[in-house]
């Protein structure tokens, strides 16, 4: 029964070629808009989802405040409230995986005939493991390093290609002022962070390292930020409380006064920016569905052009025993395979579409399997909705009437 309905049905598009051919555009386009606009949504979700991943995950950044100096207020970092003393303090807090004091700035490095600028970040070996940063090449810096200030350090990708070209680093020597550092290993890379700033163009050594040998400080073991890595999101609220209650008391801060500190939570930021690229992805698909409804529409309007036209064949058929449902059924039938079969020819158009935008835009796109079943599924939904009307209006036709149809 299926098969002589199949036939049946290819016959009656076959004899409408042009028409047929129109009517599937819509779902072609349709369909092959939505796979794109999904495939550059979710190209979009993995680029920030990779970008909160470098970050590293569960992350608290502690800034020291700012100084005034004839009324003009420098920016958070700049005063010397916090120290490797409160860091140690923190590190004693429930909920707490983590914790790294960092003093930073910027220096000019060379080595050989090159030379380059980019930041320093003097710290402990915690450091790594908050940032989720393995090393690519070498090694880290160790504990006794930090109790040393030995002149070590571990570069960014960007900074190692930079001072040293094709030549591998690790174990060779770069200058800050007059002062030689020598390479203990590469960091992997990490590409941008939310700000688009290159994370990878960095230098990290031992805290007191920086503090004695590079930047210098006026007050001993003070530190610009304090990097705190929680055991789990959960924990997160709790630990930002504790910290807060913790170093306002160490920092004899009274009841009601301002904070001499910021506490800033990554993940909540970076929950922000992949929230945002969610609802721009959910926006492209619901764009792009306005193609699929139109499609639909087309095949409502070609479905009932074809029931009209057929009026008499109908009326033989229910002369000849066709019951109300396989009417029903046939007309449908043509409405879905003309659904399926657009959305086929649309779902290769969109993923080539897709690959050839990652080619030509250089952007990240990704076609995922349910992306592709949501659009084949919507598709197929929109023949049967579509097509249920004019279907159903063939199988109530009143078979004298339409046996008189001229």
């Amino acid at each position: 029964m299926l098969g002589a309905m199949l036939h049946e049905a290819w016959r009656a598009m076959g004899a409408n070629r042009l028409r047929t051919l129109l009517t599937m555009l819509g779902m072609v386009i349709g369909v092959g808009a939505v796979v794109l606009m999904m495939a550059i949504g979710q190209g979009a979700q993995y680029t920030v989802a990779q970008t909160i991943n470098s970050m590293g995950s569960n992350i608290f950044v502690v800034l020291s405040g700012f100084t005034t100096t004839g009324g003009v207020r420098s920016g958070g970092g700049s005063a010397p409230t916090l120290n490797v003393a409160d860091a140690n303090a923190v590190a004693e807090l429930d909920g707490v995986e983590t914790v790294a004091p960092v003093h930073w700035g910027s220096v000019q490095m060379v080595h050989g005939p090159n030379n380059w600028n980019a930041w320093v970040h003097g710290t402990s070996p915690a450091y790594f493991d908050a940032r989720s940063w393995p090393i690519a090449d070498g090694t880290a810096f160790t504990d006794s390093d930090l109790r040393a200030a030995t002149r070590v350090a571990v570069l960014g990708r960007t900074v190692a290609q930079n001072l040293f070209g094709e030549e591998d680093p690790v174990g060779k020597t770069f200058r800050i002022g007059q002062a030689p550092f020598t390479v203990l290993g590469v960091m992997a890379p990490k590409g941008q962070n939310l700000d688009g700033r290159d994370q990878d163009d960095l230098v990290v050594m031992p805290l007191t390292t920086a503090q004695r040998k590079v930047f210098g400080t006026p007050f001993q073991g003070s530190v610009r930020q304090i990097l705190v890595k929680a055991v789990s999101p959960e924990a997160m609220p709790a630990v930002e409380k504790a910290m807060e209650a913790l170093l306002r008391q160490r920092h004899r801060i009274r009841e009601g006064a301002d904070n001499d500190f910021t506490i800033r939570n990554l993940t909540a930021v970076a929950d922000t920016a992949a929230e945002t690229t969610r609802v721009m992805s959910m926006l492209l698909g619901a764009i792009a569905s306005v193609s699929l409804l139109v499609g639909g529409i087309g095949i409502m309007n070609i479905m009932l052009v074809s029931v009209t036209e057929r009026t008499r064949e109908i009326g033989i058929r229910m002369a000849i025993g066709a019951r109300e449902r396989d009417i029903l059924a046939q007309f449908l039938l043509e409405a879905v395979i003309i659904s399926v079969i657009g959305c086929a020819i649309g779902l290769v158009l969109g993923v080539g579409g897709a690959a050839l935008v990652n080619q030509l835009a250089k952007m990240t796109v990704v076609v995922s399997g349910g992306s592709v079943l949501t659009a084949f599924a919507v598709a197929a939904g929109v023949g049967i909705f579509f097509g249920f009307y004019p279907a159903k209006k063939a199988a109530r036709l009143d078979p004298i009437e339409a046996l008189r149809y001229q």
